[in-house]
């Protein structure tokens, strides 16, 4: 049996074992004879080999002779998503970025062997003055505060001794001998936590409510359903520090009076899905998960639910209903899940972010967590950064950040010398954000303010060349086809506002159209059962707040501003411009275009099926779009 007493011992030769390779050299230790190549395995970059590149190095490194001086370590994500695959090469901390196979021998022969950097493979923004700075003071991370992000990309996620170096387990062995659950409790009040998974809802309120109710049974339910379009925090971090989750539940079943946990994670998520497993497998070995945790007594099981995708079971009473064995959909509230929840008992969901908060929150105290942030939104948020921006990747920010430092300082701006327009926040619940409000700050109280909401932490960045109408429409096609269909106004009213929006995109819509549009959202949103209904029209109405001239363009002017409702744009070609080298016409596949040889050639509207292929062909600039 493992006690608390093994649970020291073993930080303190994790610990041990990471000085030892470097990866997180104590201050001012210099040594380069030995090194640490840490590679993203995470989902993106797994999809672009890097499982074959750590093989790669494995096999490159034992083939040169210097497997003793070398640690080839698979991490979670590092951040900067759209530039893998990443390997960092410690102690120097170098970025390299879109690493191939046929690069591995090169970064062992040149960095590894001879200590020289090799510049064609450095991230770009790492180069200064001909120098390549090390990983932390590159623009992207210098203004990020990384909590529940702090172990992903340095460690090994499916190595729980690497998580108990970096002080893992450390903040579960404190409450399980120094403190009471109400204690524990009360930290997580002070500290000002609130959830993460878009309701903003008091952690500790939560918890304080389970904590009261007089029943044998209770539960703690770890919610990883993440189905934003292009959210991949909660992915993120279960994928690169599992163990931190399973830590955080262990914590908040003991302070509530629980011994049975359940995550529930969607099963798109074959990697986040594998690394949980294993350190299930490994906790319950090092006696920190399951029955006499560490010789306290205190019993602690989880178990693994695997969701099928809707995005309605991220609500809480419907992944409830999901892990009972019913059909997913959401039930009326109260009562509230910490009164009667899972099976009718006490429950308290956190999402995969908010859990990974608490063990820093537990270990360096509430006063230091609440100093972060602001007034009422204390802390950091984790945002994955999408869309028209240079930098696409996650990044994690104290709350009160401004949107312009975000986009500009951390994302890197708009890529191709494009305006910034807006920036979609709270996913297909939330608003836009427009360029008013670059310096507002990123908390829950501004971005609901403004018509946005913080939402579980997707970002979409959107340049001039968006349409506003379109982007609108494509949110509500998605929850409309994501709604359970329980309630009327969610399953009737989503569905009406999608054919009026589909009248506007198509040059059909008319103005008294726009007032039905807000009348809808108006009643959808007062009278719909769940936050997935409640939120649906958020995208329209703020949209309709904040480009309205848009949507006056598409059903009075019948024209698309942006150039992008296919129904609303024609393509015309410029005679005084056209040389008459019959490309266009060549790549037409209707044959739209027509004309002679070294004559200016013309489209046929009437036939035109608006595939822009002449536009992208004409090597002239004589064919714009209108």
């Amino acid at each position: 049996m493992k006690t608390i007493a093994n649970l020291e011992q073993i930080q303190l030769e994790s610990m041990n074992r990471l000085i030892q390779r470097k990866a997180f050299p104590p201050s001012g230790i210099k040594e380069k004879t030995l090194r640490t190549v840490l590679v993203c395995a995470g989902t993106g970059c797994t999809s672009s080999n890097a499982i074959k590149i750590i093989e790669a190095f494995h096999k490159e490194v034992d083939h040169q002779g210097i497997k003793h001086r070398v640690n080839v370590v698979r991490t979670g994500c590092f951040g900067l998503c759209a530039l893998g695959p990443v390997v960092i090469i410690y102690p120097e901390g170098v970025f390299y970025n879109q690493v191939e196979v046929s690069d591995v021998a090169d970064l062992v022969e040149e960095h590894l062997l001879k200590g020289n950097i090799v510049k064609r493979l450095v991230y770009k923004e790492s180069i200064l003055d001909d120098q390549v700075l090390p990983l932390m003071e590159v623009d992207f991370f210098k203004k990020q505060v990384r909590i529940a992000l702090r172990n992903c990309g340095l460690i090994d996620p499916e190595d729980i001794d690497e998580y108990i170096a970096m002080d893992g387990y450390k903040a579960l062995h404190k409450v399980l001998s120094t403190m009471k659950p109400s204690e524990v409790v009360e930290d997580v009040k002070k500290s000002g936590l609130r959830g993460r998974g878009g309701g903003g809802f008091p952690s500790g309120l939560k918890w304080e409510t389970a904590a009261k109710q007089d029943n044998e049974q209770k539960y703690i339910i770890c919610n990883a359903d993440e189905g934003d379009p292009g959210a991949f925090m909660d992915r993120s971090i279960l994928e690169g520090d599992p163990h931190s989750v399973l830590e955080a539940m262990a914590i908040a079943g003991y302070a509530i009076g629980a011994d049975q946990g359940y995550i529930y994670v969607r099963a798109e998520y074959p990697i986040a899905v594998k690394r949980i497993f294993t350190a299930m497998k490994q906790a319950e070995d090092y006696g920190v998960l399951g029955s006499n945790i560490l010789g306290t007594g205190f019993d602690f099981n989880i178990e693994v639910r695997l969701g099928a995708g809707a995005f309605v079971c991220g609500e809480e009473t419907a992944l409830m209903s999901s892990i009972e064995g019913r059909r997913g959909m959401p039930s009326p509230k109260p009562p509230f899940p910490a009164i009667s929840g899972l099976w009718g008992k006490p429950t308290v969901i956190n999402n995969v972010e908010t859990l990974a908060n608490i063990p820093p929150i537990i270990l360096r105290g509430s006063d230091w967590y609440s100093s972060i942030g602001t007034e009422k939104s204390k802390g950091t948020k984790v945002f994955a950064l999408g869309g028209k921006i240079t930098n696409i990747g996650l990044v994690e920010v104290p709350m009160g950040i401004s949107l312009r430092e975000v986009i500009y300082e951390i994302g890197g701006g708009i890529p191709g010398g494009k305006k910034f327009k807006a920036a979609q926040t709270g996913g297909p619940s939330g608003g836009c954000l427009t360029s008013e409000h670059l310096d507002s700050r990123i908390d829950y109280d501004t971005l609901t303010s403004v018509g946005s909401m913080m939402g579980s932490g997707g970002m979409i960045v959107m340049d001039e060349d968006t349409c506003m109408v379109d982007i609108a429409r494509f949110y509500l096609d998605f929850t409309r086809d994501e709604s359970c269909g329980k309630c009327a106004p969610c399953r009737i009213g989503t569905k009406r506002m999608l054919e009026i929006l589909d009248k506007i995109t198509e040059g059909k819509g008319t103005l008294a159209d726009l007032d039905k549009l807000e009348e809808l959202s108006i009643q959808i949103k007062a009278a719909s059962l769940c936050g997935l209904g409640q939120t649906a029209p958020n995208p329209v109405l703020s949209t309709l707040r904040y480009f309205r001239d848009e949507y006056i363009a598409h059903v009075v002017d019948k024209k698309c501003p942006s150039g992008v409702c296919r129904s609303l744009i024609s393509y015309t070609i410029d005679p005084s411009l056209c040389k008459g080298c019959s490309l266009c016409a060549r790549k037409c596949p209707v044959d739209a275009i027509s004309g002679k040889v070294k004559e200016p050639y013309y489209i046929d509207a009437s036939v035109c099926i608006k595939c822009g292929l002449c536009l992208d062909s004409c090597k002239f600039s004589a064919i714009y779009k209108s």
